[in-house]
């Protein structure tokens, strides 16, 4: 058993929709250090030449707004111009949204889940081909969905289109994996928690503080959130199928709730 290269990913080319910061670029950097050569996208132009650029010549900035049926079509096009296959797909381009209920309008609702939900799905409609290219039984294509906690548990914030689009590709992803198998073709989710990015403010700001509800004592890091992505992609997660991986320090799984003392 060669155990050393496990988890190697030398020769294979992945795509990454938000890469240019944030968990994607955690993802990007990971794939990267291990042989990969990592295509990320984001629609900011200039943060996705810039994170391409700092992390070298395996990373290929691919600008591209994911937010329609016709933008994921468009992509997968451009990235068909450069490449015969697609090894691994991450799913992490997302949005969030935080109004009062009273408030809350159809724009945040629909900004949301056409991002996080939607677009996952068409993207690897899209895709297909060039995952099927690359897929085979002793080496099956990728496609990795960045869920998250909020899918799994309640927070205390008003995200209700958040909450319903990441629990929505959890489940969503056991429906492709049923599919894309047959295509030798592996869908899986990582749900992670708390990471210090844009969108998770909280954690970038207050890590120390946020850390205090974490069974782990602390936030996670790049490395966590790149080796749970390293394992899904590489031939250690070969067997894993339609599974959500949750990266959390124990938030979801391993924290006790709270009781009322019957005697008080």
């Amino acid at each position: 058993m060669d155990t050393a290269r496990l988890f190697r990913l030398d020769g294979r080319v992945a795509l990454i929709t938000g890469g240019s910061r944030g968990i994607g670029r955690m993802i990007a950097e990971g794939f990267i250090a291990q042989g990969a050569k990592v295509y990320i996208t984001s629609r900011k132009v200039a943060d996705c030449e810039a994170t391409a650029s700092e992390l070298g010549e395996n990373c290929i900035a691919l600008p591209h707004d994911i937010s329609t049926v016709e933008g994921c079509r468009s992509l997968a096009a451009l990235l068909a111009e450069r490449e015969e296959r697609l090894d691994i797909l991450v799913n992490n381009a997302g949005a969030a949204w935080g109004v009062p209920f009273e408030e809350f309008d159809e724009q945040g609702w629909d900004k949301v889940m056409d991002l996080n939900l939607k677009s996952p799905f068409f993207l690897t409609q899209a895709l297909h081909g060039l995952l099927k290219a690359a897929g085979s039984a002793q080496q099956p294509a990728k496609v990795i969905n960045i869920s998250s906690i909020d899918g799994q548990r309640l927070n205390p914030w008003d995200t209700y289109s958040y909450h319903a689009s990441k629990a929505g590709l959890i489940y969503l992803t056991k429906r492709m994996a049923a599919r894309l198998i047959r295509d030798f073709i592996n869908v899986t989710s990582i749900a992670p928690g708390a990471f210090a990015s844009r969108m998770n403010k909280a954690a970038r700001d207050h890590g120390d503080q946020v850390a205090k509800a974490i069974p782990a004592g602390r936030i996670g890091s790049d490395e966590d959130m790149a080796a749970a992505a390293i394992y899904l992609a590489s031939r250690a997660g070969d067997y894993v199928v339609g599974e959500t991986i949750t990266v959390d320090g124990g938030l979801v799984n391993a924290a006790l709730g709270s009781s009322i003392d019957p005697d008080v």
